[in-house]
């Protein structure tokens, strides 16, 4: 079975899936440098339409997701020029297994936001 990374965006205030949230993945390497792997925005039920990763991409190490909840919250605000409370959200996490699924959800609202390990 391949492995695979997936993720999704709830939005608590509401009640409702995150849609068009940018998500951005990106490497870590030994010496804290980044590289972007992929970037992606979640559809009407909060998901990325594909795996982040998946089969031979997932290589075993550490990773970050960033979510772009600024931009998603300012959506609904009349004065753009009001500085979100919460603008990027990075999530640092390993990976060590090429044939697990790591499913990463982001549960956000204007004022906080947690995660976990999801299935």
């Amino acid at each position: 079975m391949d492995g695979r990374l997936t993720t999704h965006v709830l939005d608590l205030s509401k009640g409702l899936p995150a849609q068009n949230v940018k998500v951005e993945l990106w490497a870590l390497r030994d010496d804290d440098r980044r590289s972007l792997i992929k970037t992606a925005h979640t559809n009407s039920d909060g998901r990325v339409d594909s795996p982040l990763l998946q089969g031979d991409e997932i290589i075993p190490g550490e990773y970050e997701l960033v979510f772009y909840v600024g931009e998603y919250f300012n959506r609904e605000i009349i004065d753009v020029s009001v500085v979100p409370f919460l603008n990027k959200v990075p999530l640092r996490f390993g990976i060590r297994s090429k044939i697990e699924h790591y499913h990463i959800p982001l549960l956000v609202a204007p004022g906080g936001y947690s995660t976990y390990r999801g299935s």
